[in-house]
């Protein structure tokens, strides 16, 4: 590990062969914002061999306080870029691959040629996150997607389960609302938030990049939901195991089912 001993207290917990193995696979990250920025990096940090990154945006002086590559010195800048430079500075030797694009269906299926290991969704608009999840699927490749992060305030009550199982999240009620014809779509581990919006802090926008309105966000929600996609990924990929929230109304379903069972034996 003589050109890896930056990953020297990493390897402490996985093991030599845990940073091996991670040396390998190719993550796809797409959506640089509070989410996905984080995600990226912490996806880097651990060891990852070589990633794709894909954002379309540039920083506003409003992604100052949640988004990594927001600087008060960068506004008009790509997005994709920062993370560029910021990512082969924290590992020269990353084999990074950088789509400075908005995902349209035409550059998804471009994108999605390629074979990933895994796939994190961190958009925040529908359409495209649509877009990349029906798409990805077609590839039956594993895949974590952030749900909505803004209206909420405590990081502990984020959660991990299949999208088909989300709840008390409205964004993700939405996604699978279009995801609802595709068989496989109970496939996709979701990262969502069972605190209840604050709607009091929404806005309208001017519906550039599919976003017609938008919550209030505080600086560490969205870090919260990257770290936690970046878990998943991580975990998955050194086949360690990932706790899934189980609904509360289909926990319920199961107990009343198995009280008939015992009541009729």
């Amino acid at each position: 590990m003589s050109d890896l001993a930056w990953l020297s207290r990493s390897a402490l917990l996985v093991g030599d062969e845990g940073i091996e193995k991670l040396q390998t696979k190719h993550v796809l990250v797409v959506g640089l914002g509070g989410v996905g920025s984080f995600a990226a990096e912490f996806i880097c940090r651990s060891g990852v061999g070589e990633m794709t990154i894909v954002d379309g945006d540039v920083v506003d002086p409003s992604n100052r306080n949640r988004q990594l590559p927001a600087l008060s010195t960068n506004h008009g800048v790509a997005k994709a870029e920062i993370m560029r430079e910021r990512l082969l500075a924290i590992n020269p030797q990353l084999k990074l691959h950088v789509v400075q694009d908005f995902l349209t269906p035409q550059k998804c299926r471009e994108i999605l040629a390629t074979k990933f290991d895994y796939i994190m969704d961190c958009i925040d608009s529908i359409t495209p996150k649509v877009t990349l999840l029906s798409t990805a699927l077609q590839s039956n490749l594993p895949i974590v997607s952030s749900m909505g992060a803004g209206g909420k305030l405590d990081p502990t009550k984020l959660r991990v389960t299949y999208l088909t199982d989300t709840y008390q999240c409205v964004f993700a009620q939405y996604v699978r609302k279009r995801l609802k014809k595709l068989a496989n779509a109970s496939s996709i581990k979701a990262v969502f938030s069972i605190e209840e919006v604050m709607k009091e802090s929404l806005i309208m926008t001017d519906g550039s990049n599919f976003k017609r309105s938008a919550y209030g966000t505080i600086s560490y929600l969205p870090a919260a939901f990257g770290g936690i996609c970046a878990s998943v990924v991580i975990r998955d990929l050194l086949g360690y195991k990932v706790d899934i929230e189980k609904r509360p109304d289909r926990i319920n379903k199961k107990s009343i089912a198995k009280a008939k069972q015992k009541k009729e034996a």
